[in-house]
C-alpha cells in the first residue's frame, strides 16, 4: 500500500492487537471498497444505496459515502477545481482505508472524475480491496434524470467545472465491472455487484461473508 506523506515528523503509527483479521471474523465477511464512478445524474447513489440494503439484510456491515453528504462536513472546505477535485477524492481514500481496516464494506458514490485520483486510492486501498465499478450512462439520458437542474445551469454558464460539459471525465480503463445504468433495471444492476462480491471473496454465496 502507498502511504500518504507525513507532515508530522514526530508521530508513529500505533498498531492495533485488535487486527483487521479479527474485526472481519467477527463480522462474518471482508473489509472491501466498491468505488462507483460515473457523470452526474448516472445512478452511482441509486445503485450503492441499493446494495448496501441488499448486503444489510444479509448482515453485512456496510456505509455508503455520498459525494454530495461528504461536501456537507468532511470536504465542506473544498470546491470543483481540478485541485479541489483530488484533494476531495484523497480524503475520502483515506477515510475508506480506515473502513476497510475495520472490516466494513465500504461504498462510494462519487463522480472521480480523473483515472490518476481514482488509481491512488486503489493503491492507498489495496489491489484485491478496491473493486472499481463504472455506471456507464449516455450524458443525454443523465440530463432527463436531473430534477437539481444542474445540467441547465452548467450549460448556461452558471455552473463552472461541471464534469461533462465545462470538466473532463476519464472513464475507467480497466474496471472491475461495467454496469449500463442507462438501460439496466436497477435490480440487475445490485445482482452483477453481488456476484462480483462473491467471486472476490468479500462475501460468500447464499449468506454473510468469509474473512
Amino acid at each position: 500500500m502507498v502511504q500518504s506523506p507525513v507532515k508530522s515528523p514526530d508521530t508513529t503509527w500505533h498498531r492495533s492487537t485488535v487486527t483487521r483479521a479479527l474485526r472481519e471474523q467477527l463480522n462474518g465477511h471482508r473489509g472491501a471498497v466498491i468505488w462507483f464512478t460515473g457523470l452526474s445524474g448516472a445512478g452511482k447513489s441509486t445503485v450503492a444505496h441499493a446494495l448496501e440494503e441488499r448486503l444489510h439484510h444479509r448482515g453485512c456491515h456496510t456505509f455508503v459515502f455520498d459525494g454530495d453528504n461528504v461536501r456537507h462536513g468532511l470536504c465542506g472546505d473544498l470546491g470543483f477545481s481540478p485541485q479541489d477535485r483530488a484533494e476531495n477524492i484523497r480524503r475520502i481514500g483515506e477515510m475508506v482505508h480506515l473502513f476497510v481496516d475495520a472490516g466494513v464494506v465500504a461504498l462510494t458514490a462519487f463522480i472521480s472524475p480523473f483515472r490518476a485520483d481514482r488509481e491512488r486510492v486503489r493503491q492507498r486501498v489495496g489491489e484485491q480491496e478496491f473493486i472499481e465499478v463504472y455506471c456507464r450512462c449516455a450524458i443525454e439520458v443523465c440530463e432527463r434524470r436531473d430534477t437539481k437542474g444542474l445540467y441547465r445551469r452548467a450549460r448556461a454558464g452558471e455552473i463552472k467545472d461541471f464534469t461533462g460539459i465545462s470538466s473532463p471525465y476519464e472513464p475507467p480503463e480497466n474496471p472491475d465491472l461495467v454496469l449500463d445504468t442507462g438501460s439496466e433495471p436497477l435490480e440487475a444492476c445490485v445482482d452483477k455487484v453481488m456476484v462480483l462480491l462473491q467471486q472476490r471473496g468479500v462475501i460468500r454465496a447464499g449468506g454473510g461473508g468469509e474473512p
